[in-house]
């Protein structure tokens, strides 16, 4: 399977991602209905609230891409299989270092306590997976992105799949011409998530 830089990022463009099979197999998909966060939308608890601002935890953008998506990688309580396999770990670190593929990442202390990556083309971020070691530490890793991402001007928040987890932060289904629309209007506008020069 061609996991190239050019195939992925002409994949997001098209509203197409990959994920891998037990078999290690790697299928493309473009699910409808599609699940986004609206920008303006996100829901923040109370108790959410006070752990982002008087929490334990340091946010960091980048710092360790790498870890983040080997951590989103493994199995956990309820995850016993993973649909990042080590094809798709060595095709996004290769996205991220050519500035395309981004993590916000939840310290504590020494510790990554959780966090969550995703690929930055234009407009779009495309939400691909998120971890926790903490309670919280991924919502408010997920609170930091969209932030950021509205500080710069990101139009489309895409998280794929709804989860229960997702449908309380605010995320919801549309169908996919509708998303395609969105991801159109994403592409037509200039936005960086990295470090501006």
């Amino acid at each position: 399977m061609n996991l190239s830089p050019e195939v992925l990022l002409s994949a997001y463009a098209q509203g197409v991602f990959p994920m891998a099979h037990e078999d290690g197999r790697i299928h493309w998909y473009s699910p409808d209905p599609r699940a986004i966060l609206p920008l303006d939308r996100l829901h923040v608890s109370r108790s959410l609230r006070r752990v982002i601002h008087h929490g334990p935890f340091t946010i960091r953008i980048d710092s360790d891409f790498p870890a983040v998506i080997r951590a989103c990688a493994a199995p956990a309580a309820g995850r016993e299989e993973t649909w990042i396999s080590k094809e798709i770990v060595a095709a996004y670190i290769e996205l991220h270092r050519l500035g395309f593929a981004h993590s916000v990442e939840a310290w504590l202390g020494d510790e990554l306590a959780g966090g969550l990556y995703g690929v930055s083309l234009r407009g779009l971020f495309a939400g691909e997976s998120m971890f926790s070691r903490r309670r919280d530490a991924s919502k408010v890793a997920l609170y930091h992105l969209v932030r950021r991402l509205r500080e710069r001007g990101f139009r489309l928040l895409d998280v794929q799949f709804l989860t229960d987890h997702l449908a309380r932060l605010g995320a919801m289904e549309i169908p996919r011409w509708q998303y395609r629309e969105l991801l159109r209007e994403a592409l037509a506008v200039e936005a960086q998530f990295g470090e501006r020069e």
